[in-house]
């Protein structure tokens, strides 16, 4: 009679599992990169008053005019300059105690990109030697945001994985290396602190610009299993 020995499979790994509890740990990551940035957002324009309406405006008019072109004139094209805001307020003076009419306050502010960031100086400059009195401030951008937060998310993920590795050796426990889940979580762009001008005052010494780095941060949280 034939008779055909039971197949059992002996795994070592599987039985020191199954003598050990299962845990779940929780750590959270962070990767952090500094970029250098490639273009400024200069926000300046020009206010005017008149008693009549229709002639602040026209003053406004021609004084954005000449910026635009100077701005021309030192390479910054049409496309790289917007209407940022644009407004009237009507203006009084109180005089023993009541509201009297002085006039009316146009205000228009421009928004310039600056492709080549060493000019951000310039022009600022040539805007307010052109008629510019309102100087709001520069912002600095950067292009390709997505790849940069991207090798960032890297840095977040490794960080989180090595603290895993040093709480699991500190405790003496085995680290299942292939986490349960990884949860991204909120990301920073932290810029440099906007050029704010102090005055409006014409120098023959050029304006410096100072753009700094741009800070991109990520950040994870990642579940491993470790068997104590």
């Amino acid at each position: 009679m034939y008779y055909q020995q039971p197949f059992v499979r002996h795994s070592s790994h599987s039985a020191s599992q199954a003598r050990s509890k299962p845990n779940i740990m929780r750590v959270s990551g962070e990767g952090k990169i500094a970029v250098q940035p490639s273009q400024s957002i200069v926000t300046l324009g020009v206010s005017t008053e008149d008693q009549v309406l229709q002639k602040a405006q026209e003053n406004n008019a021609q004084a954005i005019a000449n910026i635009k072109n100077a701005l021309n004139n030192i390479g910054i094209l049409d496309q790289q300059i917007r209407t940022a805001d644009f407004s009237i307020f009507p203006q009084y003076n109180f005089v023993d105690g009541k509201q009297v009419f002085r006039g009316y306050k146009v205000e228009h502010v421009l928004g310039i990109t600056v492709d080549n960031i060493e000019n951000t100086g310039l022009v600022v400059d040539t805007a307010v030697d052109s008629g510019a009195n309102l100087v709001r401030g520069i912002t600095f951008e950067m292009e390709s945001q997505s790849l940069y937060y991207q090798q960032a998310l890297t840095l977040a993920v490794a960080d989180a994985y090595k603290k895993a590795e040093t709480i699991a050796a500190a405790l003496r426990v085995q680290l299942v290396g292939t986490p349960l889940s990884v949860t991204e979580g909120a990301f920073d762009f932290e810029r440099p602190v906007p050029y704010q001008p102090a005055a409006f005052v014409k120098s023959e010494v050029s304006t410096p610009i100072q753009p700094g780095t741009i800070d991109i941060t990520s950040r994870v949280t990642a579940e491993f299993m470790y068997y104590s």
